[in-house]
């Protein structure tokens, strides 16, 4: 192993590597299951038992201890503090997953979100004391529908499958309020999110799809012979950009086929962010689109929630948008809860979350018009940056330049011994989290990378450095370390799939075993 500089094989490090007697390593603390380090008589909080009451739980009073864990206050800070530590996250390095756009939450953002009338607002309380909530939800509606060019939105979808829920249920309204209950064919490019076929299907539509031409975007000529005999065509699902991060170039022959044909586009906007300020989806043809606000607008995303995924309806569906909806009258702010005849009802209880409003308009006003279209821009800046720096030691999965993603195939690595997971697994010893690894499906061994506007070009630089360094070694036949990778990570490579089918999520305490007498 070298003395200086970086090691030939992580592999060799680890094999030299001095284990401590505290299990620490410097700055990284070892840490045990809070099981294990807790004790049921311990507590950061000594309250006496209370004099003179009565149980009212009868035969369900607790009989025994419950098991869980006691720390003082400093051990369970340091406990979770240690956890973090093990944990990758945006504010922590690059998050380069394609697809997902995990970029940078302004702290303003969640300043906002927590003030008074905003953190604290029920959804039950009367509209006269939720007047500031209501302009708020009314003035991010008027912006969506400013940068989209589209005349009305629905606010209530929770994310952004239950926004192509709605725009697609829309569409169905429509479609039976004219008396073409027969039209429920909806094309669907091969490339498109796993979710739309299955939103399709799940409003009592057909999936018929589209096959991707050799350069990533719908193929036309498919397209023209299956609209062809289009009598029971409802619309397509389509994402632009596509899920190959390219820009379809026919996008405004697609809407005008579509609709000759009696149907209505839905356009996927989970790639909204690489539009905004440059292009308006009411200009191209767009009857529906939902927005991920975690994705154009900075709200946080991932942990299953809270999400937001409002929808903008074209003029042929907006009078069939869900209630409940924001209004202003001459006296405030009115919220329409009531079904009327043509709108295909309610999505939800309530009118969605108010958190993910707060943070995505504050975002909007803080960065105005020059700085959301200086987003889009620098997003697509850094995507084209990274895949121009690294085409000659990977292989683009398409020629030419790309909008807010970068699209890599596994040609790079053919006849290495070492595939995609490996790749993947490889970055993580680099500091880094993997990038979107097997998707969209259209591309063998495909690596998705999003570098988003957030990252500076000194961190793409080190970024790109790393993934240079790794081609250049699985190239080098130093197949060993990548089927090893990761070996610093806190857990090395696990069976994922057993792990899915069989996780452990109950800890057990060792049993103790009595040593039999000599």
């Amino acid at each position: 192993m070298k003395t200086e500089g970086r090691p030939t094989s992580p592999v060799a490090a680890n094999m030299n590597e001095i284990k401590t007697v505290s299990g620490s390593k410097a700055l990284e603390q070892a840490t045990k299951l809070i099981f294990e380090t807790g004790t049921p008589n311990r507590t950061g909080v000594d309250l006496p038992e209370p004099k003179g009451r009565a149980s009212r739980l009868g035969s369900h009073e607790r009989q025994g201890e419950i098991g869980l864990p006691g720390l003082s206050e400093p051990e369970t800070m340091r406990h979770y503090v240690r956890l973090s530590q093990k944990n990758y996250a945006i504010d922590l390095g690059v998050y380069p997953l394609g697809s997902c756009t995990m970029k940078h939450n302004p702290r303003l953002n969640e300043k906002v979100a927590r003030m008074p009338g905003f953190a604290d607002v029920h959804p039950l309380q009367p509209i006269s004391t939720v007047q500031g909530a209501l302009r708020l939800m009314h003035e991010l509606s008027h912006w969506i529908c400013t940068l989209t060019g589209m005349p009305a939105v629905a606010l209530t979808p929770k994310a952004g499958a239950h926004g192509e829920l709605c725009g697609m249920m829309a569409i169905r309204a429509r479609l039976d309020a004219d008396g073409h209950s027969h039209k429920r064919r909806v094309l669907v490019p091969e490339s498109a999110h796993g979710t739309n076929p299955a939103t399709a299907v799940q409003c009592g539509f057909t999936v018929d799809e589209i096959p991707a031409s050799d350069d990533g975007r719908v193929n036309m000529v498919a397209l023209r012979e299956k609209v062809k005999d289009g009598d029971d065509i409802a619309g397509i699902m389509l994402t632009n950009p596509n899920t190959c991060g390219l820009f379809e170039r026919d996008i405004i022959e697609i809407a005008d086929l579509i609709h000759a044909a009696g149907g209505y586009f839905y356009c996927d906007g989970a790639n909204f962010n690489a539009l905004v300020g440059r292009v308006r989806p009411g200009d191209l043809g767009v009857d529906a689109m939902h927005l991920n606000l975690h994705k154009t607008f900075s709200t946080p995303h991932g942990g299953g929630g809270p999400g937001s995924g409002p929808t903008v309806l074209s003029d042929a569906l907006k009078d069939h948008a869900p209630v409940p909806y924001v209004t202003q009258t001459e006296s405030g702010y009115d919220l329409v809860e009531n079904k009327d005849e043509v709108s295909f009802g309610r999505m939800c209880a309530f009118h969605g979350q108010m958190g993910m409003y707060s943070r995505a308009l504050t975002y909007m006003m803080s960065h105005g018009a020059d700085g959301l279209k200086q987003a889009t821009e620098d997003a697509v800046l850094n995507a084209n940056y990274v895949q121009a720096s690294l085409s000659d030691v990977m292989s683009p999965a398409f020629g030419g330049v790309c909008m807010h993603e970068a699209l890599f195939d596994d040609s790079f690595l053919k006849d290495t011994g070492v595939d995609t997971l490996d790749f993947a697994k490889a970055m993580i010893d680099e500091g880094y989290h993997p990038m979107t690894m097997y998707f969209p499906l259209v591309v063998h061994g495909a690596m998705l990378i999003e570098p988003t506007e957030s990252e500076s070009k000194g961190e793409l630089d080190r970024f790109i450095g790393s993934m240079r360094h790794l081609a250049e070694r699985a190239k080098s036949g130093d197949v060993e370390s990548f089927k090893q990778a990761p070996i610093y990570a806190p857990m090395r490579r696990l069976d994922e799939t057993q792990a899915a089918r069989k996780p452990v999520l109950r800890w057990t305490p060792p049993v103790e075993t009595a040593e039999a007498a000599e």
